[in-house]
């Protein structure tokens, strides 16, 4: 086997994770197939790459060599990147997002904001891909979300800007559940439910989810990390799993979504950009189209509705 970029990628992001299981997540995929991507590199490579240390996974001397060659090959295709994108003369905007719920709406309104552009929008399953991305010139602009105190680290070039300073958290769950009749749910009464997840996405989500679950009283079951939406939804409708998610998250069939009790859990949504690529006055476009985006998805949820109408500090300005 020959040894491609994807391959430096993943001994690249298993180092940097420490953990198979973090770096899994990071790339989107599952541990196991990650485990399995790693033997056939360490296969031609002609030797193990990383040992178990008392800190996670640990690069050997043979891997301390690849990696260092990795990070260099990367640097070098990402800066190639960078470069000819930059030469071109009329380069697309792109865009990068973990699943928010303002993407469904974002093409249209950043269509309206940038008319004549070609818009290239991509969904990453990790914020700290998309901002390593946005740094080297892969992304123009990058939307991402913060839970709790969490603050995702942005490379060097990239400024930053708030879009919603502060949403609550909601709980989906499917609707023959117990509780789904309730107005607004306790998150002590969710003690004995298994939870569903998005992969490690960086946002500092699962730490969030699990200090204020220890709040509450208990210590959550963990069970489902699963990228694709539908499947998350699907899982939740068949009453095997329960999930945290954005309040103005989209209704969906077998499934209920209902408020957290006194907000124990918030969240904000970030612009990010690369000044390189984008002016601050395309700053401010980006930042309103995501905006009309984010708040178009509001009226469709009715406790949303009512929260967002009584905190007008936290709208977004349209300049």
């Amino acid at each position: 086997m020959q040894l491609e970029l994807r391959h430096l990628e993943a001994v690249r992001r298993i180092a940097e994770a420490g953990s198979l299981g973090r770096a899994a997540g990071q790339l989107g995929v599952s541990q196991p197939a990650l485990s399995a991507q790693l033997r056939r590199i360490e296969q031609a490579t002609g030797g193990e790459l990383f040992v178990r240390g008392r800190l996670g996974v640990e690069p050997t001397p043979l891997g301390e060599f690849v990696l260092s060659v990795a990070r260099r090959v990367l640097g070098e295709m990402d800066a190639l990147t960078a470069g000819t994108r930059a030469a071109a003369p009329h380069p697309v905007l792109r865009v990068g997002c973990i699943q928010l719920v303002l993407v469904d709406r974002l093409f249209a309104c950043l269509e309206e904001e940038f008319p004549g552009h070609e818009i290239d929008i991509a969904i990453e399953h990790s914020a700290i891909t998309l901002t390593r991305m946005l740094g080297a010139g892969q992304y123009d602009a990058i939307f991402y979300g913060e839970l709790a105190d969490h603050e995702v680290k942005l490379p060097d070039g990239v400024s930053a800007r708030t879009l919603i300073p502060k949403e609550p958290s909601c709980v989906r769950l499917s609707a023959a559940h117990p509780l789904a009749g309730q107005e607004q749910i306790e998150l002590a009464d969710l003690a004995g439910e298994t939870w569903t997840t998005l992969t490690d996405d960086g946002d500092g989500g699962p730490e969030a989810m699990a200090d204020a679950c220890r709040r509450a009283g208990f210590t959550p079951t963990l069970r489902y990390r699963i990228a694709d939406r539908k499947m998350r939804w699907e899982l939740i409708a068949a009453g095997r799993a329960v999930s945290l998610c954005q309040p103005a998250s989209p209704f969906v069939e077998g499934t209920v979504l209902r408020p957290l009790a006194g907000d124990p859990l918030t969240g904000r949504i970030r612009l990010a950009w690369n000044r390189a690529a984008v002016s601050e006055r395309r700053a401010g476009l980006l930042h309103r189209a995501a905006a009309r985006a984010y708040l178009d998805s509001i009226p469709d949820n009715t406790f949303y509705r009512a929260w967002w109408e009584a905190h007008p500090e936290l709208h977004p300005v349209l300049d």
